[in-house]
Order: structure tokens, then sequence, then C-alpha cells
């Protein structure tokens, strides 16, 4: 019997620990995207593979929304600046310091990855590239775990056009 209580006691201390970390990381999320200057529920995020590394991409939902046009492309020409330089602060503020593919990123010398942004008529876009199978493999990793985070969403024209060697 007192073992069955102390099964039953660590059974609900680790469901309550559980519940916190989710509370505390749907907190720590919710306040992130409060310091997006773009509206989260009006653009569309999309990552993607490529064979040199990878592409973010946000697009307003609404080709019209010029405003928020303006703003995903401020941010996502901050975004790539800061990359540049190795700062990478505003993805750990949403994913947390451990994010996969983080710390490789992180680590890499100025220029071992290429960070261009690029503006669209809809949005915006990051290309990540590297020449380095194992920066390669740590911007897979990271876009993989972006993809888990936010799900992906198709863009059209975008499938599979980044696939090709010239990307």
């Amino acid at each position: 019997m007192k073992k069955m209580a102390l099964f039953i006691l660590a059974l609900s201390f680790c469901f309550s620990a559980s519940q916190a970390k989710e509370s505390v990381a749907g907190k720590s999320e919710a306040s992130a995207r409060q310091q997006l200057p773009y509206a989260v529920d009006q653009s569309v995020e999309s990552f993607s593979q490529t064979v040199h590394g990878g592409i973010m991409h946000i697009t307003a939902k609404s080709a019209g929304d010029t405003q928020q046009i303006k703003r995903i492309q401020q941010y996502l020409r901050k975004t790539a600046e800061e990359f540049k330089k190795g700062d990478f602060s505003s993805t750990e503020r949403f994913h947390g310091p451990d994010m996969p593919g983080l710390a490789q990123m992180k680590a890499a010398k100025p220029d071992d990855i290429r960070y261009e942004y690029k503006a669209l008529s809809n949005g915006g876009q990051i290309h990540f590239s590297t020449e380095y199978p194992q920066l390669l493999n740590a911007i897979h990793a990271w876009i993989d775990a972006q993809i888990a985070e936010h799900g992906n969403t198709v863009l059209p024209g975008h499938e599979g056009h980044h696939a090709s060697p010239a990307e």
C-alpha cells in the first residue's frame, strides 16, 4: 500500500511539472509573438531545405496589406543582419538555446553560413547557405525544428523550386 501511495505521489508530481512546463512555454511563446512587428495571424511562415541550406519565407495572407508586408520585410531584413553577426537571440527568445542546429550555427565563423534577405511582393525570405557539410546538417536540423514548432504551409509557386544545385 505504501508503494502504491508513493507511485501515485510521484505520478502526480510528474504530471504537475509537465503542466507547469507547458504553461511557461506557452506564456513565453505568446510573449515572444507579441514582440514581433507583424501580425502572426495575418501571415504565413514556411521553411524548406535546399541542397546548400534552406529558405525561410514569411508572407502576408493578404497581398493588399502593404503595412503587414512592410513589417514582415523589416523583420526579415533585421533578422538576416543579426544572423550574419552571429546574433541568434531572436530565435532563442522563441525556441530557447537548445534548439537543434542552433549551437553550430552560432559557432560558425563569419561567412561560413550566408544569410541572404530578399524582399518578395507579399513578404520576404531569408536564404541560408553553406559549403560545409556539418553546417549544412545544422541548418537542416534548425529548419526541421522550425517546421516541428510552427508547421509548414506550402506557398504557391515555391514547391520544390529550391531543390536544384543552383537554388
